[in-house]
């Protein structure tokens, strides 16, 4: 399968690029401990297994926890190596970021400091679903449909979480596409409308979008393989070692979001918010991307369960890091599959958490 070489490049030209401001954001002020402080928090109302951000930045949940008189500025990112490009150069303090991103940029030390701080979210399906053209044959199951992509035009944004799914499944299954394309969301939108490629491998909602839409099918996910992907919480070095203060707080109003997130009586509202921050997307496919229940055929998880939240680091979380990090390795998005050692930082994460059982929630399909 075609590589990608170029995606750690890419995260360290935008941090490069967006660096000229300084090593903090315009006005970002860490202060003193128990001081009001103003936060930069970088997030992706695209991606929906990290939708506590919208949550928490909707509902202001962080007034709560953080000093009176503190301040945040919620960023869009519309992938998450931005995110990543900008906590590199010190314009953002948190990240909301998938797995993959979190990796690569806690891996550029000689750029910044950037610690994964929690999982906000673990799913099969939310970065990994595969799709077909409406014009490929009805299948029984998902392992048939996957055994049909050997040989195929199969398109994906390489170096992704969706890339190391589709990956892991087609190992598995012993299958080869015959062309294996790096395209953007928006590309594999217009080639499934051309009729350019059999498949494709893509996250949530944009999946739920191309099958509303009407130009796609779902027939798999990561459930085929046993393969997971997580959302992260990231932050500065900077913030954890001058401000635990404002670190215990943002996860005390990150807990506080996700338990809002898995009640059942808010997925609603949940799919309002998702659509008041983007654009093209409607309450439907927001609503789909979180709640709709698949059958095990087309790689539903059996339980119904959609996204759990761990919130901790847990040992799950470390193995589906080295598991990831490994990957990226493979494709040359990292010069080492071994991140340093205090990449993964769960401390005050499990200082927050207490007593209470992990995963602290989840959501489970509803129909």
């Amino acid at each position: 399968m075609k590589k990608l070489a170029s995606f750690a490049a890419l995260l360290v030209l935008a941090a490069l690029a967006a660096a000229g401001c300084g090593a903090s954001a315009e006005g970002d002020d860490l202060a003193e401990t128990g001081k009001p402080v103003h936060l930069t928090v970088g997030y992706q109302p695209y991606y929906s297994e990290a939708w506590s951000a919208l949550v928490l930045s909707e509902k202001e949940l962080w007034k709560d926890y953080l000093p009176e008189g503190s301040t945040v500025d919620f960023q869009v990112g519309l992938q998450g190596s931005i995110i990543v490009g900008q906590m590199l150069a010190g314009k953002e303090q948190i990240g909301y970021l998938g797995d993959m991103p979190a990796i690569v940029g806690a891996s550029q030390r000689d750029v910044g400091d950037i610690r994964i701080v929690a999982n906000v979210g673990t799913s099969s399906d939310q970065c990994g679903v595969l799709l077909v053209s409406n014009d490929a044959p009805e299948f029984k199951s998902s392992e048939e449909a996957v055994q049909w992509l050997d040989g195929k035009t199969v398109a994906t944004p390489q170096g992704s979480c969706a890339d190391r799914v589709a990956q892991g499944v087609f190992q598995q299954a012993g299958v080869e596409p015959g062309t294996y394309l790096n395209q953007t969301n928006d590309l594999i939108t217009s080639d499934f409308e051309s009729g350019n490629i059999d498949a494709a491998a893509v996250w949530e909602p944009n999946a739920s979008k191309l099958i509303e839409d009407g130009l796609a099918r779902r027939v798999a996910s990561g459930e085929v393989a046993g393969l997971t992907t997580s959302a992260f919480l990231a932050m500065s070095k900077d913030l954890l070692d001058e401000r635990p203060d404002v670190v215990e707080g943002w996860l005390k109003a990150e807990l506080a979001a996700e338990q809002y997130l898995a009640d059942p009586a808010n997925a609603d509202e949940i799919a309002q918010i998702a659509v008041s921050r983007t654009e093209g997307f409607t309450e439907q496919s927001m609503h789909d991307a979180l709640y709709k229940k698949w059958p095990a055929t087309v790689g539903g998880d059996p339980a119904g369960v959609k996204l759990s939240f761990p919130f901790l680091i847990d040992a799950e979380t470390e193995a589906l890091v080295d598991s990831a990090s490994q990957f990226l390795f493979e494709v040359k998005s990292l010069s080492s599959p071994d991140l340093p050692p205090d990449a993964l930082d769960g401390t005050i994460a499990k200082k927050v958490l207490g007593t209470q059982p992990s995963p602290v929630g989840e959501i489970t399909a509803t129909g």
